[in-house]
């Protein structure tokens, strides 16, 4: 008995330093689940909107990415607005053209999913236009709708 647990001790004794080596390392490099099927969706979607924006369509922008309902909630710096045909009106309205559009970027900070239908996104956003660089964040609550994942609610600031 004695002779298996000092083989037991040795063999944890020469096994625990390589086991820890990247909890003790902060240099090492640690590996990351690979991204899910879902959640590249979501990166393509958010890249689809990025580029319908960048040739100066909204109404591509809203059809990558919006719920096409009147329950699509859409928050912003004057308030709640409810309804994807608000929503676009309101983006129309706020960005009549280009030059107002400007370039746009996103930048993922968090993707979380709540459920096999959910996923709760946090990011930047960043314009580039002639005058200004306006930037803000955004959380964005997506739902799996017929397949395919849209954003159901938008807090942009």
């Amino acid at each position: 008995m004695n002779r298996v647990f000092f083989l037991v001790l040795l063999l944890v004794s020469a096994l625990l330093p390589m086991a820890t080596r990247g909890a003790l390392d902060p240099a090492a490099p640690v590996a990351l689940p690979p991204e899910t099927v879902d959640a590249r969706a979501i990166r393509a979607a958010l890249a689809a909107q990025a580029a319908a924006w960048n040739r100066g369509d909204i109404g591509a922008y809203m059809a990558a990415g919006y719920w096409e309902s009147d329950s699509l909630l859409f928050i912003g710096a004057t308030g709640p607005t409810r309804g994807y045909t608000a929503t676009l009106a309101r983006y129309r309205q706020r960005y009549p053209d280009a030059a107002r559009m400007g370039k746009l970027t996103f930048e993922v900070l968090e993707m979380r999913a709540l459920s096999d239908t959910y996923y709760f996104v946090v990011g930047r956003w960043a314009l580039k236009r002639a005058a200004d660089a306006p930037s803000g964040s955004f959380t964005l609550l997506w739902a799996k709708k017929g397949g395919r994942w849209v954003i159901v609610a938008d807090h942009s600031s």
